[in-house]
C-alpha cells in the first residue's frame, strides 16, 4: 500500500498496494446483478486481500475492488489515497444467498482483517483503510450489529470492533490494474507478507464454505 508505518517495512515492501506492474487506469465495469443474485459491500484495508478472500467462498460469483463511503464522484486511486475524498478501499461482492448467506459473508469479512484497529490495517495507515460495512436493508443492519456483537463477545481480538456501519449509497469500481491483483501478482512482496496472511485467516475461519478446500500456498 502507499503509506507504510515503518520505514524498514517500507523498504521491504517496496511494491505495495499503490504499485501496479502493468497499469490500466480505466475504471473496471460493474457487473449487472443476475436473477437471484445479491450484492454486499465491505471495506477492510487493502482491497487486494479482501477481494481474493471473498472470491474463494462458495456462492460468490464475482468480487470487484473499488471505493465507497466518500463524497467525490468517480474518484481515482490517487485521490482516495489523500484521505480527502472520504472513501475507503472496498469490495463489492456478488453472491448467491441460497449458497452463502449474508451473515456468513460477515463472518468471512470479520475474519479476513482486524476490525479493531482504527483507520489502519497492519502497515497501512489512513481513513481509506478503515473497516466499514454498508447495509442495503434494515435486515442487513440487524445482521451486521449481531455479527459485531459476536466478534466482541468471542474475545478473538484484544480490542473492541471499530467497524463503521453505514447505509449503502454508491460504489465506484477501482482501476482495472487493481482487479484480481492478488492472483495475478502472487510473488509481489506486499502480497506475500501482508495480503496472503489475511487470505489465509479468512480461509481458516470459513472451512466448509470454500470453493477450493486445499491449502493456499504461494512462493
Amino acid at each position: 500500500m502507499k503509506r507504510i508505518h515503518l520505514l524498514a517495512l517500507n523498504i521491504l515492501l517496496l511494491a505495495g498496494c499503490a504499485q501496479g506492474q502493468s497499469k490500466d487506469y480505466a475504471p473496471a465495469k460493474l457487473p449487472a446483478p443476475k436473477a437471484g443474485e445479491a450484492v454486499a459491500t465491505f471495506a477492510g484495508g487493502c482491497f487486494w486481500a479482501l477481494e481474493e478472500g471473498m472470491n474463494q467462498l462458495k456462492g460468490v460469483h464475482d468480487v470487484v475492488s473499488g471505493y465507497a463511503g466518500g463524497t467525490v464522484k468517480n474518484p481515482t486511486y490517487e485521490q482516495v489515497g489523500t484521505d480527502q475524498t472520504g472513501h475507503a478501499e472496498s469490495v463489492q461482492v456478488y453472491y448467491d444467498p441460497k449458497v452463502i448467506t449474508y451473515p456468513q459473508l460477515l463472518d468471512a469479512f470479520f475474519a479476513g482483517h482486524d476490525p479493531t484497529t482504527l483507520n489502519r490495517q497492519g502497515p497501512d495507515v489512513g481513513r481509506d483503510y478503515r473497516s466499514m460495512v454498508f447495509y442495503r436493508t434494515p435486515a442487513e443492519k440487524t445482521e451486521i450489529d449481531a455479527a459485531i456483537k459476536r466478534v466482541n463477545e468471542s474475545k478473538h481480538y484484544s480490542g473492541k470492533v471499530v467497524t463503521e456501519v453505514e447505509p449503502f449509497k454508491v460504489f465506484y469500481p477501482a482501476e482495472n490494474y487493481h482487479q484480481n491483483y492478488f492472483a495475478l501478482h502472487p510473488d509481489q512482496p506486499y502480497i506475500q507478507r501482508v495480503s496472503l496472511p489475511k487470505v489465509e485467516k479468512l480461509r481458516k475461519a470459513m472451512v466448509g464454505h470454500l470453493k477450493n478446500n486445499t491449502g493456499l500456498t504461494m512462493n
